[in-house]
């Protein structure tokens, strides 16, 4: 489990360091191309020295007591830090299973799994299970959820190619040079905002909540959260006022959620699928990804919806 600053406040300010670096990179761009050369290579200078100072002291802290790369690994500042300079103890494998293990529980969350089949050189082979195959939110779970996993734990990777689950290479690949242009900005024009009232939500309730703009329906399943766009996908009006309802047969971890317009029935926990016999077939809600990030619930909201 990822180790858990004391205080907060100070981990976010490191967490924005490396914006903040570019920023007066940057500005010192005002004074010519003489005097940015010169900042970009005092931070050259400044970043390999403490990589050459870090490097000596992993090697004497991991011969004296080995143990200590796990803890290292565990904490997010040093890990990143470890990663910038190459040295980060575990091998890209493991660290990207480890980040797929972190967004398991929102593929799961839509009946969906994701398998990693190698990493070859640079490049992840990732295959999709169940709904997430192909349910129309793939893209976005690949985009938000497992390339912002996988990007986080393993910079040097620069490309994730998703195979289909017949073992046929698909088309899916994200480029370099898209994956490694959002370090800063997260892909497909979507912002990551906190949520931790969601957590607030008993079991079987449904609730709205305005995101960044986007009104957002959520709801808890046991101890599983959903969350979906508030506008229904067969008549297109608001779910205010939906609930959710137990199908007939069901288990008690299954439910759908009924519009109270037009009564048509979606499936929680399998991507929002409208349910219905009537031609509904691939009416979907629309899902909002919802993560846990650095212990906080948080959701992810595209720019120009929350505009």
């Amino acid at each position: 489990m990822p180790h858990r600053p004391d205080n907060p406040d100070q981990d976010a300010q490191w967490r924005t360091a490396g914006e903040r670096i570019q920023n007066l990179l940057d500005a010192s761009a005002a004074g010519g191309v003489v005097a940015r050369e010169r900042a970009e290579q005092l931070v050259r200078e400044v970043t390999d020295l403490y990589g050459a100072g870090l490097e000596r002291m992993m090697t004497i802290a991991l011969a004296a007591a080995p143990q200590l790369a796990d803890a290292f690994a565990s904490d997010d500042l040093i890990a990143s830090l470890l990663l910038v300079h190459g040295l980060h103890p575990h091998a890209v494998e493991r660290r990207v299973e480890g980040a797929l293990d972190s967004v398991r529980p929102y593929l799961g969350s839509h009946g969906g799994d994701v398998h990693l089949l190698g990493v070859d050189g640079d490049v992840v082979r990732l295959r999709f299970d169940g709904s997430c195959k192909s349910c129309p939110s793939s893209s976005v779970t690949l985009e938000l959820a497992v390339e912002d996993a996988v990007r986080a734990a393993a910079p040097e990777i620069s490309s994730i190619e998703v195979v289909a689950a017949n073992a046929e290479p698909s088309a899916a690949v994200i480029p370099a040079d898209s994956l490694m242009s959002r370090v800063r900005t997260p892909p497909n024009g979507h912002a990551w905002h906190p949520v931790p009232d969601l957590a607030d939500l008993a079991a079987g309730e449904v609730g709205g909540f305005a995101v960044a703009g986007t009104t957002v329906l959520a709801c808890r399943l046991g101890d599983r959260l959903f969350a979906y766009r508030d506008r229904c996908g067969a008549c297109g009006e608001s779910m205010a006022g939906a609930a959710l309802h137990r199908r007939m047969g069901s288990g008690a971890d299954d439910a759908v959620l009924r519009c109270p317009r037009c009564h048509a029935h979606f499936d929680v926990v399998r991507a929002g699928a409208c349910v219905d016999g009537n031609g509904s077939a691939g009416t979907h809600l629309k899902p909002v990804p919802l993560l846990e990030r650095d212990g906080v619930l948080s959701m992810a909201i595209a720019a120009a919806v929350a505009s």
